[in-house]
C-alpha cells in the first residue's frame, strides 16, 4: 500500500480478525485470552449477527463497535508484541493475489450440489 494511503474500516476489521486468529493458533497466546480470541473471530466470521444487518445504521453496529471492541480487549490480554507479529503476517496476506481456483471450487460445489438436488427431486434433464 503506497504511503499515505487510507485503508477502510472493513479491510482493517478484516486484517484484525486474521491477526487475532493467527495469534490464538500461536503457542505463546494464554488460555484465557485464545478463549477471547475464537470468541471474536467466531463472531466476526459468523452470518449470525445481535443486531440484524438489515436493520438500518443499527445492523452495522455489530461490525463497527462489538468486533473492534472485542479486538482490543484480545490485544490487551496478549503477551506484549504478538499481535503485532500477527498483524504484520495478515496483512501481508491480504496484500497477495488471490487465486481463481478457489472460486471455481465453490461454484462447482454449487453446480454439483444443484444437480443432486434435481435428481433427488425427480426432475429429469433432456
Amino acid at each position: 500500500m503506497a504511503e499515505g494511503e487510507s485503508i477502510s474500516l472493513a479491510h482493517r476489521l478484516r486484517v484484525d480478525v486474521h491477526a487475532a486468529w493467527l495469534a490464538v493458533r500461536d503457542a505463546r497466546c494464554p488460555w484465557p485470552a485464545r478463549t477471547v480470541g475464537l470468541v471474536i473471530t467466531a463472531y466476526a466470521l459468523s452470518p449470525i449477527d445481535l443486531i440484524p444487518d438489515f436493520i438500518p445504521v443499527l445492523g452495522l453496529l455489530d461490525d463497527a463497535l462489538i468486533v473492534p471492541l472485542g479486538i482490543w480487549l484480545f490485544v490487551k490480554m496478549l503477551p506484549a508484541g504478538l499481535f503485532d507479529e500477527c498483524r504484520a503476517r495478515a496483512a501481508e496476506a491480504a496484500e497477495q493475489p488471490r487465486s481463481a481456483w478457489g472460486a471455481m471450487i465453490v461454484v462447482a460445489l454449487w453446480i454439483l450440489a444443484a444437480l443432486l438436488t434435481a435428481h433427488l427431486l425427480g426432475f429429469r434433464f433432456a
